[in-house]
Formats: C-alpha cells, structure tokens, sequence
C-alpha cells in the first residue's frame, strides 16, 4: 500500500506560534461556528446570524476584493483559530483598516491576537508600503485596547455612543499607528522572540 504523500502548508506569514495562510475552504465550516458565538461577535461589527451559504459566497468574492488581504490565523500545530485582514486599502493615501477575529476563544489571552496583527503589520508597512494602519474597538473591549498599545497604536478619537452592543449605546474607540513607530516596536518584538 502507498503511503499518502504529506504536503506542508502553505505558509503566507510565520510567528513563533502561529502563522497567517489564504483562507480554504475547508476552513468555512469552523468560521460559521466563530462568526454565529455571541461571545466573539459581541465585539465585532456584525451581529446577524451567518449560514454557511452566506460564508461560501464571502469565500468566492475574497478574490475580487482588490482592497482587502484577508488570511486565515492558524497554530503551528494545524488549528484555525480566527481570521485577520487589512482592510479598505487605499493604495494613493497609503492607508487602511485592520480587523480580525480569534474566534476559537481557548485562544484568548495568550498573546495570539497580538503575534497575527504584527505579522500582518510587517506584510502591510514592509510589503505594501502603507504609511498608516488604523483600528477601531469598542469601550468595553479593553484587552483589545490594551494590545493596540502594546503595538505602538495611539487613540486618534471616539465615536460616542456610536453602536449598540451588549444592551447599550457602546463608543467606538479609534486607534492608529504610522510606519515609523511600527518600526521601532516590531524590532523590540523580532528581538523578544528571537526572529
């Protein structure tokens, strides 16, 4: 009998932990169990339920979108824990947006969001040579808050009562960081992990 030939992944971005891949088909199932748990939607923008039709047609369009890069986080070990993406790129101001969902939440709290958004940082600064990568999150979403700091992002402004989340008016809190400051806090993380 023959033996199954093991291919490797395919490897779009490497972190200590995890990496940043093309998002399969394979994967839609365990993101419409992501995208429909109240607990992660509950910090996100969208709030319907999402059927896995309507995740196969956001899958087919992902090519389309000339303006977006978004990839799949997965575990050194196999797991899809999430998606990440910059997004609304604006190739003449040198701008765009990121957002991203660690869906599976045993993954919360353990630095995984943060490694996926500086590998994603690096590809959109070094590669696509942004000057400006913004990001947006709810009031009550302090460890959200907490790792745009971490990753040199600076409050630029809040929208009061600008969304209504978990029974109440929430603001939405916006953050942004510049090319430069990146720099400068990816060099101390690439040292820290030794990259």
């Amino acid at each position: 009998m023959k033996k199954k030939k093991k291919y490797s992944p395919i490897v779009f971005r490497q972190g200590p932990r995890l990496y940043l891949r093309p998002v399969e088909e394979a994967d839609l199932p365990l993101l419409v169990r992501y995208m429909n748990d109240p607990q992660v939607t509950q910090f996100l923008s969208m709030s319907r339920p999402v059927s896995i039709d309507q995740e196969r047609d956001w899958f087919k369009n992902l090519v389309s979108r000339e303006n977006d890069v978004i990839v799949a986080v997965v575990t050194n070990r196999g797991l899809t824990i999430g998606t990440i993406g910059l997004h609304r790129i604006n190739w003449i101001d040198g701008t765009a947006v990121t957002g991203s969902a660690i869906g599976d939440t045993n993954y919360w709290d353990k630095g995984f969001g943060t490694e996926a958004k500086m590998l994603l940082l690096e590809y959109g600064f070094n590669t696509l040579n942004l000057r400006k990568i913004c990001s947006s999150v709810y009031d009550f979403n302090g460890r959200s808050m907490a790792a745009l700091k971490k990753q040199g992002y600076v409050p630029e402004g809040i929208l009061r009562q600008q969304h209504y989340r978990v029974g109440r008016l929430v603001d939405e809190h916006q953050f942004a960081l510049f090319k430069e400051t990146f720099l400068r806090v990816y060099a101390t993380y690439k040292k820290k992990y030794g990259l």
